[in-house]
């Protein structure tokens, strides 16, 4: 059994470190990824993935993810806004190419299918508008 991410929206770190562990991820609020869709990419690999991918940026420069709360049982990390911005207002041109260069790096699991790390883009670019909208900032909830 790995670890498990859970992305969500707050409108601070405050709020973000009061997300209630006692509940099972899927009932979790908030502006939750894809429909209270937990998964098991990485918030670094996610951050990384969008700032190369999208924006360019060298992997040696994209930045740290902000501890909020580290607990025995869990962690509450922010993403930088420079990860969440990006997705807002890019068109399909952009997010194919990030997904093609993203389907090339392999990871443990090897490669990536291209279309599936599109779909998946797009979840992400819907889930940097709802934040947007709502005013909120990027956090993930890991645990075991």
């Amino acid at each position: 059994m790995g670890v498990t991410y859970k992305y969500f929206g707050a409108p601070d770190g405050a709020t973000a470190a009061r997300v209630p562990i006692s509940m099972r991820p899927e009932e979790l609020g908030g502006d939750e990824l894809g429909h209270g869709m937990f998964t098991k990419i990485k918030p670094e690999t996610m951050a990384a993935m969008v700032l190369t991918g999208i924006e360019g940026i060298p992997l040696n420069r994209v930045p740290p993810l902000e501890l909020v709360v580290l607990h025995p049982d869990y962690a509450v990390v922010k993403l930088p806004m420079t990860v969440v911005d990006p997705l807002r207002g890019i068109g399909e041109e952009s997010v194919g190419a990030a997904a093609f260069i993203w389907s090339t790096v392999p990871d443990r699991a090897g490669p990536q299918d291209a279309f599936n790390v599109y779909q998946l883009l797009h979840r992400w670019q819907d889930f940097s508008d709802r934040l947007h909208e709502a005013g909120h900032q990027a956090y993930c909830l890991v645990w075991p």
